[in-house]
């Protein structure tokens, strides 16, 4: 198979869709890898290393598009890159497609391609094995985010998150309770930060109290709770997560107003839409806003701010069936591995993925 490994093209997205390690185990089983230069620069794989893995350096993202059967990235395709595309290809990558522009999943019906959904990849218990190392990554990134941004030279209140002898640690409302909610909380507490978890299953609230032996307030997540906690909160963690649809706003305008001045939220739900009423998409080059008094970081693509750590997280996941497709080809290894299917988006043509379907043709009758 004809594998193509293009430069993501994002402001300042740096992560890349395969490493030279995967480069080399594709290579070696005689499948054909091509690179677009300085694709994995930012992540700290440089070129040369990927020609030592036996990829073929392309110097154009049109020319990987052009010659793979496959194109493994990180991120959603820009919409240059979706007019590369050819017809019957398979993509795969961190799509987000519920939260795209209609054009974006448009142009993917119109081509027919095999859109794999990386955060939809799901295991018949339920879990999503390569969204979670991302959700990893997010979540102890939270606290050092939240650091940074309550700092009064970042436009936040001035309050230290562990506190100082005689002066009360700051407060972190953890809004969801799955892999990013509790990797947040455990780095939060790590920092001395006083946490709470709000969840709507109290089962994952009693699992959550036995996990933290008690450390960390859960609550069920009620809107007069979710006020409650807001309202008394230096900072606020969107970790809500509705696998391929939209999230739904948890936080209102309203709550957002009767929070501290100077507090912050940190929407990590903004990659599908956000949980906060008042949160819009934001980068990391320019990752903040203050709205109704609040500090707002709202960056998508989070785990970028650490490239190398990030690829290499989730090529550790993805790579079975990466390795698979390329084996016996893509039709064949969705029907041997489900949680791959489970992972589609888009095929032939038509939307596979029911919530991705629930969202897309509810927006078409508005």
């Amino acid at each position: 198979m004809n594998i193509g490994i293009p430069k993501e093209r994002r402001e300042l997205e740096q992560r890349v869709g395969l490493t030279p390690y995967g480069v080399e185990l594709l290579t070696g089983a005689g499948h054909t890898c091509y690179v677009e230069k300085e694709a994995g620069l930012g992540a700290g794989f440089t070129d040369y290393r990927y020609e030592r893995a036996g990829g073929h350096i392309v110097y154009s993202g049109e020319e990987v598009y052009g010659r793979a059967d496959m194109v493994l990235k990180a991120v959603r395709p820009t919409e240059e890159e979706l007019n590369w595309l050819r017809e019957g290809q398979v993509l795969a990558g961190f799509l987000h497609l519920a939260a795209a522009r209609r054009r974006k999943v448009e142009a993917l019906l119109e081509k027919g391609i095999t859109a794999i959904a990386y955060e939809t990849i799901e295991k018949d218990d339920g879990t999503l094995p390569v969204l979670r190392t991302m959700s990893e990554v997010a979540g102890r990134m939270a606290p050092q985010l939240a650091a940074t941004f309550l700092q009064s030279d970042h436009g936040g209140r001035g309050v230290l998150l562990g506190g100082v002898p005689g002066v009360p640690a700051a407060r972190a409302v953890v809004l969801g309770g799955g892999v990013l909610g509790t990797n947040a909380a455990r780095a939060f507490l790590g920092l001395g930060a006083t946490v709470s978890i709000l969840d709507h299953n109290l089962e994952r609230l009693y699992q959550i109290d036995r996990q933290f032996d008690g450390r960390v307030t859960t609550m069920v997540s009620y809107p007069f709770n979710v006020s409650r906690a807001t309202r008394l909160a230096e900072v606020v963690v969107g970790a809500v997560l509705t696998p391929g649809a939209r999230a739904p706003f948890i936080v209102t305008r309203e709550m957002v107003r009767l929070m501290k001045r100077g507090a912050v939220i940190l929407d990590f739900s903004i990659d599908q839409g956000g949980c906060v009423e008042t949160s819009r998409p934001t980068t990391l080059r320019d990752p903040a806003f203050t709205e109704e008094g609040v500090v707002h970081f709202c960056v998508p693509n989070v785990p970028g701010a650490v490239p190398r750590t990030a690829t290499h997280a989730f090529n550790n996941a993805v790579w079975p069936y990466i390795r698979h497709i390329a084996e016996v080809g893509v039709e064949k290894a969705l029907e041997e591995m489900p949680a791959l299917a489970r992972g589609v988006a888009v095929r032939d043509g038509e939307i596979v993925n029911e919530a991705l379907a629930a969202t897309y043709y509810a927006g078409r009758e508005g």
